[in-house]
């Protein structure tokens, strides 16, 4: 499999089968979807989930049951809970979770779903629900709102994958990046940075 990083949380991943696409949000590249054969959406809020550029996509979506989005009718969505196991552009996916993370008292409170993606990749969404088997690529928050860097520290070493790459980075500029790259990359064996456009 391939993975390459897109701004903030948007992941796409490509092998034999086709092309998955992963939260990609307004703050995203379009270039991300193209030829994407279908989408994970782990939540309702902007920074992942694009509603007028998948409208457009005519490919299946698949979003977190109770997520409250705008009407997605003309599109092949399916709403999966957690524990739900399906595929997706030819690969495997467990849904995993049930809530985003808090920012404050209880809010926002809206579902999210993490998605390990044929049991190597795991992406969480908005939060550090553990995937609840060992991962050969976690993909970690690296800075949000609900987020402490101590937290996703602590969630990344717990999880122990061999390959460790950031994702919901884009509200750092250049000195957060590089102070939260180098906490990474002192702490978490196998982080790696991956610019918007790399691939791993």
């Amino acid at each position: 499999m391939r993975i390459t990083k897109y701004t903030h949380s948007c992941v796409r991943i490509e092998h034999d089968g086709g092309v998955l696409v992963l939260d990609p949000g307004t703050w995203s590249e379009p270039r991300a979807l193209a030829g994407a054969d279908a989408v994970l959406v782990s939540h309702e809020h902007t920074d992942h989930i694009d509603v007028l550029r998948l409208a457009g996509l005519g490919v299946p979506v698949f979003v977190p049951e109770g997520a409250v989005l705008p009407d997605l009718a003309p599109l092949p969505v399916t709403r999966v809970r957690a524990g739900e196991r399906f595929t997706a552009a030819g690969l495997d996916v467990t849904a995993v979770g049930g809530r985003h993370a808090t920012i404050h008292d209880g809010q926002p409170g809206c579902v999210n779903l993490g998605y390990l993606v044929a049991d190597e990749v795991y992406h969480p969404g908005d939060s550090l629900h553990p995937p609840g088997r060992p991962v050969r690529t976690l993909l970690v928050p690296a800075q949000a709102s609900w987020l402490k860097l101590t937290e996703a520290i602590d969630f990344a070493t717990g999880i122990a994958a061999p390959e460790v790459f950031p994702i919901h980075d884009a509200q750092l500029n250049e000195r957060g990046l590089a102070s939260v790259n180098g906490w990474f990359g002192e702490t978490v064996p196998g982080y790696r940075y991956l610019a918007p456009g790399q691939t791993a």
